[in-house]
């Protein structure tokens, strides 16, 4: 009797170690029991303007009364009508180089390595002025990033290469777009491998905790690489739920029970 009632609790034990627990699978938890979850918009880190780094695409419009004028700077975009976005982006776009240049047509090479995009439409205005037109021409430059892409890997649905057509992403956006993470990923300690002038840092999320609406690292920026671990119980391979659990146990329980019974009656 006293052998069952072990082999219950060791049972038990094991079941309970081998779930993840439901408090690791929920995003946005208020962990502080504070009585309002909800952040406030002025303590949310206001996310700051992106620096153009090496191998960003760019797509640089220019406008001024007389359209014609400028019709060599602005690409054309129907040469493939059948391409993707992505497609029309990289062949149309001005890919920013390993020295940080962009060579446009007639004004030749112009270094943009960490500047905004706010920063290369004056720089472009100003060369254009000084160059080519005049003040009554009404220069209009927009300058914007082709998509902004990023990379999920490790425990994630569909790991892979993302481009998102939008100015700001969020890491909740970014994961949803890239298959969402399973059962079995670490929603706890997101790695958010970021790309600077110095070199390459590893950050760190909670998704389970609400806080992470207030994190400098809440928006994604252009290259970002999204890394997310596995759970210990995936390598245990027990399951992720109770009854899957149970399941593997029980097989596992009939499996020595029946080649007890078999070497016995040898």
């Amino acid at each position: 009797m006293r052998s069952i009632k072990l082999l219950i609790i060791v049972l038990s034990c094991i079941i309970v170690s081998s779930c993840i627990p439901h408090k690791d699978t929920v995003y946005l938890q208020n962990k502080e029991n504070a009585k309002n979850d909800t952040i406030p918009y002025n303590l949310s880190e206001v996310q700051k303007p992106y620096r153009v780094q090496i191998d960003d695409i760019l797509n640089i419009r220019i406008k001024v009364l007389d359209q014609d004028n400028v019709q060599i700077f602005n690409p054309i975009g129907d040469g493939n009508l059948n391409a993707s976005s992505a497609e029309r982006a990289y062949f149309d776009g001005f890919t920013v180089d390993i020295h940080g240049n962009v060579r446009i047509p007639v004004l030749g090479d112009m270094n943009v390595l960490g500047y905004t995009a706010a920063e290369i439409e004056e720089k472009i205005k100003t060369k254009l002025l000084d160059e080519q037109f005049k003040e009554t021409s009404n220069i209009f430059v927009t300058v914007k990033l082709a998509g902004l892409r990023y990379t999920a890997t490790g425990e994630i649905n569909s790991p892979g290469t993302v481009i998102l057509f939008k100015e700001r992403v969020n890491i909740f956006e970014a994961i949803a777009n890239a298959g969402e993470i399973p059962l079995t990923g670490d929603k706890k300690d997101i790695k958010i491998i970021r790309q600077y002038p110095q070199g390459q840092k590893i950050h760190s999320l909670d998704l389970t905790n609400v806080e992470v609406m207030k994190s400098p690292y809440y928006y994604i920026q252009p290259n970002d690489i999204i890394y997310v671990k596995p759970l210990r119980q995936k390598s245990l391979g027990t399951g992720e739920t109770a009854v899957s659990s149970i399941s593997t146990i029980a097989s596992i329980v009939s499996l020595f029970a029946t080649s007890v019974l078999l070497f016995t009656r040898l």
